[in-house]
């Protein structure tokens, strides 16, 4: 096996030589991944992976976040639920279907980290993000990952191809800076300002951290100089 290290970066680390069941991952993410959820590590969070696959990734995640973590991977093929053990929960239910995810939302009151490494198709994508990332806390971490589905037409996308979300992300950069329009009538404050801290794109990702977020407000200090 050809083994693939990081300094400093144990989640690379594990992938690189994998203990457990199947991971398949961009190796770019890792960096990314370590970067914005090392701050949970040793937490009593709440995770939760769309993209079960053969299971392996919910064994990753269980073991950079520690022993107290809570893992939920959410597939639609029922074989998944198979991969449950300690720490680690499997539902089975379709992404795009609302009424699922808000069921699942329930269930688990509020997700800390969302990893969105489902079936990539642009309804899913959406669907998933519009119902989960208002359910987060506060200071959670969403991720929604392999984001180029959204140039390739056998998933729906197209380059600038209206209803891909891509397109759909880059209205939340306006979203974010809503604080500053001055046509209202186009764009306003919604609850997506008051939720988002950051939005952070790399390539085929895109990392948004929640922060309740007041209005902002410029300040002055010291002496002037001229």
């Amino acid at each position: 096996m050809t083994t693939t290290t990081s300094a400093g970066n144990p989640l690379l680390d594990y992938f690189s030589n994998n203990p457990g069941r199947l991971v398949t991952k961009w190796l770019h993410y890792f960096d990314a991944y370590h970067r914005h959820l090392q701050r949970f590590r040793g937490a009593p969070i709440t995770v939760l992976e769309f993209g079960v696959y053969h299971g392996g990734s919910l064994q990753m995640w269980r073991h950079y976040f520690g022993p107290q973590a809570r893992v939920v991977g959410v597939d639609i093929q029922p074989v998944c639920k198979t991969f449950e053990e300690e720490g680690i929960s499997v539902r089975i239910g379709d992404q795009e279907d609302r009424a699922f995810l808000h069921q699942l939302a329930a269930e688990f009151a509020s997700f800390d980290v969302v990893i969105e490494d489902g079936g990539h198709r642009m309804g899913q994508q959406i669907a998933t993000f519009e119902e989960i990332f208002p359910r987060m806390s506060d200071y959670g971490v969403y991720i929604a990952e392999d984001l180029h589905t959204s140039y390739w037409a056998e998933f729906g996308g197209g380059y600038r191809r209206h209803g891909t979300f891509i397109e759909y992300a880059k209205a939340l950069i306006d979203r974010l800076n809503a604080w500053h329009t001055r046509t209202p009538e186009q764009f306003s404050v919604d609850d997506f300002t008051l939720q988002a801290g950051a939005l952070h794109f790399y390539d085929s990702m895109l990392v948004i951290e929640r922060k309740p977020f007041a209005e902002p407000r410029k300040m002055m200090t010291g002496r002037p100089s001229i």
